[in-house]
């Protein structure tokens, strides 16, 4: 997944074996800068500034809503309930308001 838009101060170490991207609309003002900034590709605002997490453990994927508005959905599938950690997969659909994404797998 991409974002676009300015970037916000390095994290702060997370511990072994996790790692974690936010996903939702910058917010300078509030102090919101997800890793994943839709704010430019959602002009009707239905993804929240902190819409959703997608965290990886002991190399396998989960996303969690965070109590958005609008909601996360995996593959067309069930509305996430906020704190729901559904696993997801490579060429997954993710869909975050009404914004639609694909998440890949990218082997550095």
């Amino acid at each position: 997944m991409t974002s676009a838009g300015p970037r916000s101060p390095p994290a702060p170490p997370r511990p072994a074996g996790e790692d974690e991207s936010h996903i939702g609309r910058w917010d300078a003002d509030g102090g919101i800068f997800p890793d994943v900034d839709l704010d430019s590709d959602d002009p009707e605002a239905k993804v929240s500034r902190r819409h959703a997490r997608i965290t990886r453990r002991g190399g396998v994927y989960y996303i969690e809503d965070l109590g958005s508005t609008n909601g996360t959905f995996v593959n067309r599938g069930r509305r996430l309930l906020p704190g729901d950690r559904q696993p997801l997969r490579d060429g997954d659909e993710v869909i975050v308001g009404k914004t639609f994404l694909k998440f890949h797998v990218l082997n550095s």
